[in-house]
This record gives structure tokens, C-alpha cells and sequence, in this order.
């Protein structure tokens, strides 16, 4: 027990309280890794006829992967419970994870009838086709 060691140190000792309050107001970057390995890397791109979302997901199938589209708004949700346990002479090991992450994102006039979606090699991969501009050009008659 004597080489457990606290989560942080200060460079002149542990961290108290107060400190580990003062750091989770902090906006530095030390303090915030965890919130950007807490996320997924998604890219966007448009093209003349749609937009094209990438997603870094490695490590994820399918079966845990939900994408869900509500008046466009596009939402990619990822969920994976992960459970190993290992039996010894006289003891139990047992490790358990879980993780959930989403993203949302707003698209405007699309065809959300032809929507497409893989995932291959950890990335996915969604085509959203805008919906065909209507020009609506009207000769009004004058009397």
C-alpha cells in the first residue's frame, strides 16, 4: 500500500481539493485532455449534390453504431460494453467498461430518403444528398 499514489501531484507535492475544484474550472489544457479522448473526430464535406460525414470510430461494429435523423438534425451515437473476466486459483479478476458518445449536426434541405451509411476499417462513411433545388419561376399576367 505504501507506493499507492495519488491521481495528480503539484510539482511541490499532491494535490488537495481545492486545487482539483480550481483545475476543473480551469480552462487549461491539461485539465480538458479527457474531454477530447471522450469524443470521436468527425469530418464534414459538401459537394455539388451532397454532404459527406466522416467518422473516426475504430474498435466499434455496426451492432453499436446508431445514427438517427430528426428534422435534420443527424445524430451518430456509439456504444460499447466490453466485460473480461479471468479465473485464477483462489480469486476472480473482473473488468468491466462502458462508453457512450455522441454527436450531433444540423443539415438544411436534404433528401432524407437516400441517405447511405458503411463503416469500413473504423471509419464511417454517411452520404447525404441535398434535396434538387426547385427553382419556382412564375410569368405573372398583367390586367
Amino acid at each position: 500500500m505504501n507506493n499507492l499514489k495519488p491521481y495528480k501531484f503539484r510539482d511541490n507535492g499532491p494535490l488537495d481539493f481545492y486545487d482539483m475544484i480550481d483545475g476543473f474550472f480551469n480552462n487549461s489544457a491539461r485539465d480538458v485532455d479527457f474531454l477530447k479522448s471522450s469524443s470521436f473526430k468527425v469530418d464534414i464535406e459538401e459537394k455539388d449534390n451532397s454532404f459527406i460525414v466522416s467518422a473516426e470510430v475504430p474498435g466499434y461494429e455496426k451492432d453499436e453504431i446508431n445514427i438517427s435523423l430528426d428534422e435534420g438534425k443527424l445524430t451518430l451515437s456509439l456504444e460499447k460494453k466490453e466485460e473480461n473476466s479471468e479465473e485464477n486459483k483462489n480469486f476472480i479478476h473482473r473488468e468491466r467498461r462502458f462508453s457512450k458518445m455522441s454527436r450531433t449536426m444540423y443539415f438544411k434541405d436534404i433528401d432524407d430518403e437516400n441517405i447511405k451509411a458503411k463503416l469500413d476499417k473504423g471509419v464511417l462513411e454517411i452520404d447525404i444528398p441535398k434535396k434538387p433545388e426547385v427553382i419556382s419561376k412564375k410569368e405573372i399576367k398583367i390586367d
